[in-house]
């Protein structure tokens, strides 16, 4: 759905639910340090800041609403930013766990994982000769027998839930192109409407490789299945694929996400000493490229959100 006219999105994973904090000293994992990155993260140019919480005592990732309250509504009185709530947590929560604090929030925008998967990093375990907490080594080597789950029905759940009854719209994110027809499904069954925002994944262990010929197929698939007119794509491109495939979906015509979710590094080698630092790098990189980065109200226009103001938090 690229025109002349349309200007980049840039989204911003801020800290997710995969890493851990013997990985990076750089990952947020208080309220005060999510919303400090996030906040800079957006004054550098991302239009939606994508939010997991962390617990505070020692980082492991958290569904509870207390902790999402404590920076969410902050980072939306300091930016205008799209704020976008997963509702995909981790491989270990529950889908009530999952959906407690958007249902609470009623946020613009949810991230919404297309289908059930394998989803791991354990291989990373290999490489970390020292862990800072105890729940970090058998959390990481456990993805290897752990399973994502979202069945048709957890997903119609959500749609109707905080889609249809609180006019949340999504980031439907598509790890593989089986999900591109998952969500055509949910097209068909009229609970998603266009405009369609997708986030092409690639490059995560148990989803589709970070091959460039997948995200040409990728779109060939979403432009069959959806027309070019209904839908806007996005390219998330995990660990060291993320610069090289944001920069080929910019091309493309495609939009872009970076973040500590979603790659600890900044270049080969280097780690990524904020969320902001890479949101940086991808805007120089786009604008050599004489392309344009949308602002969150343009956002607002493109995909049609309710508006800042809507929210419930």
């Amino acid at each position: 759905m690229k025109r002349k006219h349309d200007k980049v999105i840039i989204t911003c994973a801020v800290t997710g639910g995969i890493h851990t904090p013997s990985m990076s000293p750089h990952l947020p994992l208080t309220p005060e340090q999510i919303e400090a990155q996030a906040v800079e993260a957006a004054e550098a140019g991302a239009a939606i800041l994508h939010l997991h919480a962390r617990d505070p005592a020692d980082g492991r990732p958290t569904p509870d609403p207390a902790v999402f309250a404590r920076f969410v509504p902050r980072i939306k009185a300091a930016t205008d930013a799209v704020i976008n709530i997963t509702t995909g947590g981790t491989t270990r929560m529950s889908l009530a766990e999952r959906l407690a604090y958007p249902l609470q929030a009623r946020p613009e925008m949810c991230s919404l994982n297309m289908g059930s998967m394998n989803f791991s990093i354990h291989p990373v375990a290999r490489r970390i000769g020292e862990w800072k907490h105890d729940w970090e080594k058998p959390y990481v080597e456990g993805m290897e027998d752990q399973i994502f789950r979202n069945s048709f029905k957890d997903i119609a759940h959500i749609l109707r839930t905080l889609g249809q009854a609180h006019g949340t719209r999504f980031e439907f994110e598509c790890y593989d192109v089986g999900h591109l027809y998952n969500l055509a499904y949910f097209v068909d069954e009229g609970l998603v409407q266009a405009p369609l925002f997708i986030q092409f994944i690639f490059g995560v262990l148990g989803g589709i490789g970070a091959d460039p010929a997948n995200l040409a197929h990728m779109r060939g698939v979403a432009d069959h299945l959806f027309g070019r007119e209904n839908y806007r794509f996005s390219v998330l491109g995990a660990g060291r694929h993320q610069m090289a495939l944001a920069t080929m979906s910019a091309v493309m015509g495609g939009n872009v996400r970076v973040g500590l979710e979603d790659s600890l590094f900044l270049s080969r080698g280097e780690l990524a000493p904020s969320n902001a630092e890479q949101v940086r790098k991808i805007r120089r990189i786009l604008e050599e490229l004489s392309l344009e980065i949308a602002t969150p109200r343009e956002v607002r226009d493109m995909l049609g959100l309710k508006g800042a103001g809507a929210v419930g938090f």
